[in-house]
């Protein structure tokens, strides 16, 4: 059962696709519902996502899937059909936070490698503080995996939140628009997303507070692209 202001955002963004083909924008959002600034947004999209009414799409720029539909809003009996919408909301990772089954996940647990900065880079990390345990259906591709506690804004609208671990996997290589953890002239780590152009090296950050970060490609080593993201509420 979705609460009143989960139940608002979803008719909100239903009814905008409807009307413009496109959903609205987080602020759009934020003053349709009345609150106070974007991360309510992101909490109630999570709690959709948790509850299998929308899914948002890992590497494609801005863009939710509707999976169903309330019955109050004409779905599930009246065969509403899930439709990719592009805009509106951000590309994010797996988010183990929604519910699983005891009898099908099969928990891994991987070591935190320390904090991360999702805003200005912070001394390079490299000691593991703790352990997580994270399903094992999370853990994508060949490689180790590990993970990183998150301090600071600059990737909110990818729907990354201060306090959030993310889950990386090990890897040198990344494709333009990834997001991963960069190495600094060896010194400072980093959260952003990543553009190689012409010899140099974008790191993007998803707030528009903050500036891209343009460097020699030999100014840069990637540590592992996000493949997975935790949240404790």
């Amino acid at each position: 059962m979705l609460t009143r202001k989960q139940l608002d955002l979803l008719e909100f963004i239903h009814k905008r696709v409807q009307r413009d083909g496109v959903p609205p924008s987080f602020d759009e959002m934020k003053e349709a519902l009345d609150l106070r600034s974007k991360s309510g947004i992101h909490r109630l999209i999570t709690a959709l996502e948790e509850r299998g009414f929308i899914r948002r799409l890992a590497h494609r720029a801005r863009a939710i899937e509707i999976v169903k539909l309330p019955e109050s809003m004409g779905g599930e009996a009246s065969g509403f059909t899930p439709r990719v919408i592009e805009g509106g909301a951000t590309p994010r990772q797996p988010d183990v936070s929604a519910p699983m089954s005891v009898e099908t996940v099969h928990a891994l647990e991987l070591p935190v490698m320390g904090r991360i900065a999702a805003g200005v880079p912070i001394e390079a990390i490299n000691q593991v503080s703790h352990h997580v345990a994270v399903p094992g259906s999370m853990l994508s591709g060949k490689g180790e995996h590990y993970a990183l506690e998150v301090r600071g804004d600059s990737m909110i609208d990818a729907g990354i939140n201060d306090g959030d671990v993310v889950v990386i996997r090990e890897t040198s290589s990344a494709d333009n628009g990834d997001i991963v953890v960069a190495l600094v002239d060896d010194q400072e780590a980093t959260l952003k997303r990543f553009f190689k152009r012409a010899g140099q090296i974008e790191l993007v950050a998803a707030n528009p507070a903050y500036e891209t970060r343009v460097l020699p490609d030999n100014r840069v080593k990637v540590q592992g692209r996000l493949v997975g993201l935790i949240r404790t509420y």
